[in-house]
């Protein structure tokens, strides 16, 4: 694994540095994080690299971790603009991108871009969607131990008290969670998000865990609804987090569709 900072020549904002971390070598793919921070994807993101298949980069969105985020980058399509000139400033093609929670959502954003280096989005538990009948937990309201409660299919296993993190990771914790209502708002849900999806060309996977209570896997199906070119797979052992819960099953998953979506692109 190697640690980058990339200095990104982006017109909104101004130049932005985009610290990122890869792994392995082959085909890329950009592996983009949720609320819980770049911790959340590092182990898949080395599974992904040990497979074989993969390049894979993983951005630290900035503001979280620490990283100095433009005071003018404040939306979630901001961040997909960025993350596609990044793709410019480092030459890649045929990048598979994969993001989970509003990282999701970054990569529902970049799916409508239509982005000539991007053969195809996975979207993993996306926040984004506003729907009334299936609303996304509060998730600002909530204790620790109620986010675990509705993230996980099997909580208990990953349980923990953040009172006893060493201090330095209790104040990133703090400011990733200051971070991420900077780019998600309170409710993490765009209400323009549903009704632009259909102009969307990029091939995109849907994955849910089927005992998600972050966002239920209503949220998925109206994705997979609105996107021209989509399918759903629901995995019935995971929740928000299935790259933690169910690993295996969505390194295969996501390695098939990039075989796939980046041979079409050949």
């Amino acid at each position: 694994m190697t640690t980058t900072t990339q200095h990104v020549h982006f017109e909104e904002t101004g130049p932005v540095d985009v610290t990122f971390t890869t792994h392995g070598s082959g085909r890329p793919l950009v592996l983009l994080h949720g609320g819980a921070g770049p911790q959340s994807v590092a182990g898949f993101a080395e599974r992904l690299a040990a497979s074989g298949d993969f390049q894979v980069l993983v951005p630290i969105h900035p503001g979280f971790e620490g990283t100095p985020r433009p005071d003018t980058l404040t939306t979630i399509s901001g961040l997909a603009r960025l993350y596609v000139a990044l793709l410019d400033e480092l030459d890649l093609a045929g990048v598979t991108v994969v993001g989970n929670s509003i990282g999701g959502w970054i990569a529902a954003e970049i799916a409508l871009l239509d982005a000539a280096r991007v053969a195809g989005v996975v979207l993993l538990d996306a926040v984004g969607l506003d729907l009334p009948q299936a609303p996304i937990a509060d998730f600002f309201s909530l204790t620790m131990d109620q986010v675990v409660d509705l993230s996980y299919a099997n909580p208990d296993a990953f349980r923990f008290d953040p009172a006893k993190l060493p201090p330095a990771r209790q104040v990133a914790m703090a400011g990733n969670r200051e971070t991420l209502r900077v780019y998600g708002g309170t409710t993490m849900a765009d209400p323009t998000l549903l009704g632009r999806l259909p102009a969307a060309s990029t091939p995109v996977l849907v994955v849910w865990g089927a005992a998600d209570g972050i966002v239920r896997p209503e949220h998925g199906t109206a994705y997979v609804d609105a996107l021209p070119d989509a399918r759903f797979v629901l995995i019935a052992d995971a929740g928000h987090l299935p790259q933690l819960e169910t690993p295996e099953m969505v390194r295969d998953l996501v390695v098939e569709f990039a075989a796939v979506e980046t041979a079409k692109k050949a």
